[in-house]
């Protein structure tokens, strides 16, 4: 039997849409949707992390050296989303690479003080802390705290001698930040687990409801998309738990195996039963079992241990000639080079605050650089007005001026996921009051440095991304069409008895969660040579329909490994029921 179902078969000329220059947005781009629903995690977490070291050096009487103790306490912003054994590596490797821009930043400025080489190294910098940001999915907040950090150091004048002392600073911060980051595990130590298995189940259950309204509209596409990349999301935090096996991950699996069940047959999904195994993972209580599931399953019949003992993809291999980062990366390198060189032109003391500006823009597309343009320079503005209302309290002293630093960095964070604009009226006077802890400046030439710096990184920021064309990006939809056929037609070997099951499931739904990402990102750029919609279409309609068949087998027919065992003709059978 033919792997591709001919129905679904890409016609010899596939109905594209003609290349066009698409017009930006505004409507929306300022609208506030619903927080994260761990916002308080990283909001506590950083003013924890920067407290202690703040209060110890104002109890020295050296808030001058407060910018070296920050850059690490600013890593507690990062790995709330995973679990704590893997936030434990990846928490540890921010702190190393927060340490190793500061140290890049640090012995710059002792060398020279040119500032045209300051923001050469400054825009390098971005674009490297941009590229491996987004190749190795750390964040969010991603890249920008590292930009803002390493650019804010270049600029503060350094002797060599300074150097390690001040970098030691930093990894006692980090050191600090990777503490708190740890701390939650004593009290829940399956908290992120169990959130992203709610997060899959909530997803499942809207995407049920949607397909039983409208099975074919826009609306139950997004859903459906959004439940894939919830369900990927689950798996991919049960499998960074590592080989160690659990009675809490081995029911969590059998919760995201049911999320799974509702995304490939909506009309047989039970809404009501996925919320409610959604919230009953909330706390510490046991987790829920859903029904037909016995005490004795474990791993084995899902194939986590033989996914786990596979070959990961090596870093290099993302960032390799031909990766959809690299042209991001050099749109982040020549606008943040634009933003610095504008400011020094027009004789702005911080050129830093312009390149920050511009690195803060960069998202997968156009569009989106676009949206975050409008969304930093509204942000901006109202927040230099909010410092010119609370300027007047934290200069009473340098108590009152570390607690609007805390009191700020908090509402940022409890603000952000909602809208970017609406964080940046609190990152900005924030940003604002961090220059004061040496000393106290004017108000009114901060906000006119800062009003100047944001417009001009801003403008600046958007148009290197429109000079700096991704025409890569319609290839990469090519590779990730390819690559979900791929996945499919092994899902379909192991349907068919031929291989393992579960783990080609699991392969198909992050390859139809990166051909959605694909298709989304090169949707977005404002020059494009004409895409293969249609063949986009097929090959996701064609993943979620082999889904739909391999999650209809009955958990006993599932062999050792995640095998099946049901007789080829058998297996072919339930495709063929699939597919009609």
């Amino acid at each position: 039997m033919s792997s591709t179902p001919p129905s679904l078969n890409p016609s010899p000329n596939p109905s594209t849409r003609p290349a066009r220059v698409r017009r930006l947005p505004l409507a929306g781009v300022l609208r506030p949707g619903k927080p994260s629903d761990i916002w308080f995690k990283p909001a506590t977490s950083v003013v924890v992390a920067n407290a202690a070291p703040n209060l110890t050096l104002l109890a020295l009487g050296r808030l001058d050296l407060v910018m070296y103790t920050m850059a690490g306490s600013f890593c507690a912003l990062y790995t709330h989303n995973l679990p704590y054994a893997a936030r434990a590596r990846v928490l540890a490797g921010v702190v190393a690479g927060m340490a190793a821009s500061v140290a890049v930043a640090l012995v710059t400025a002792s060398l020279t003080s040119s500032a045209a080489i300051l923001v050469a190294v400054g825009a390098l910098l971005a674009a490297a802390q941009k590229t491996l940001c987004d190749a190795t999915r750390v964040g969010p907040p991603g890249h920008l705290i590292f930009t803002f950090i390493s650019s804010a150091s270049l600029f503060a004048p350094q002797t060599p001698g300074q150097v390690p002392g001040h970098l030691a600073l930093t990894l006692a911060g980090g050191a600090l930040a990777w503490l708190v980051g740890m701390a939650p595990a004593l009290l829940r130590p399956h908290g992120p687990e169990r959130r992203a298995t709610a997060r899959a189940l909530n997803a499942a259950a809207a995407y049920a409801q949607a397909a039983r309204a409208d099975a074919e509209g826009p609306g139950t596409e997004r859903a459906r998309a959004a439940a894939a990349g919830a369900v990927h999301a689950a798996w991919q935090s049960l499998l960074a738990t590592g080989p160690r096996t659990t009675a809490a991950r081995r029911a969590l699996s059998w919760l995201v195996v049911r999320a799974e069940e509702a995304l490939a047959a909506p009309a047989a999904a039970d809404p009501a039963a996925l919320r409610s195994w959604a919230a009953g993972l909330r706390g510490t209580g046991a987790v829920p079992r859903p029904g037909g599931v016995h005490p004795g399953e474990d791993d084995e019949l899902l194939g986590l241990d033989a996914e786990l003992a596979a070959p990961k993809v090596p870093l290099w291999r993302r960032l390799a000639p031909g990766s959809p980062l690299l042209p991001i990366a050099l749109r982040t390198a020549v606008g943040c080079a634009l933003a610095g060189y504008a400011s020094l032109a027009l004789g702005i003391g911080r050129p830093y605050w312009a390149l920050v500006t511009a690195a803060s823009l960069y998202q997968a597309n156009l569009t989106l650089t676009w949206n975050r343009g409008v969304q930093r320079v509204v942000g901006n503005l109202v927040g230099v007005g909010a410092f010119a209302a609370i300027a007047p309290f934290a200069h009473l002293g340098h108590a009152e001026l570390i607690v609007s630093c805390l009191v700020l960095a908090f509402g940022a964070e409890a603000l952000i996921t909602r809208n970017y604009w609406l964080g940046s009226v609190c990152v900005t006077p924030m940003a604002l009051l961090v220059t004061e802890f040496a000393r106290l400046q004017e108000p009114g030439e901060l906000i006119l440095d800062r009003v100047v710096d944001t417009l001009v990184g801003a403008v600046l920021g958007v148009a290197a991304a429109v000079l700096v064309t991704n025409r890569r990006a319609a290839d990469h939809i090519e590779r990730a069409i390819e690559a979900a056929d791929r996945a499919r037609e092994q899902a379909e070997a192991g349907l068919a008895g031929a291989g393992a099951v579960e783990p080609a499931r699991r392969r198909l739904t992050a390859a139809l969660v990166e051909l959605r990402a694909a298709a989304d990102a090169a949707a977005g750029e404002w020059w494009q040579r004409a895409l293969p919609e249609q063949r986009v279409l097929d090959a996701e309609r064609a993943g979620h329909r082999t889904l739909a068949a391999m999650v209809r087998r009955p958990t006993g027919q599932r062999g050792e490994n995640g095998q099946g065992t049901r007789p080829r003709a058998e297996a072919a059978d339930a495709w063929e029921g699939a597919r009609a």
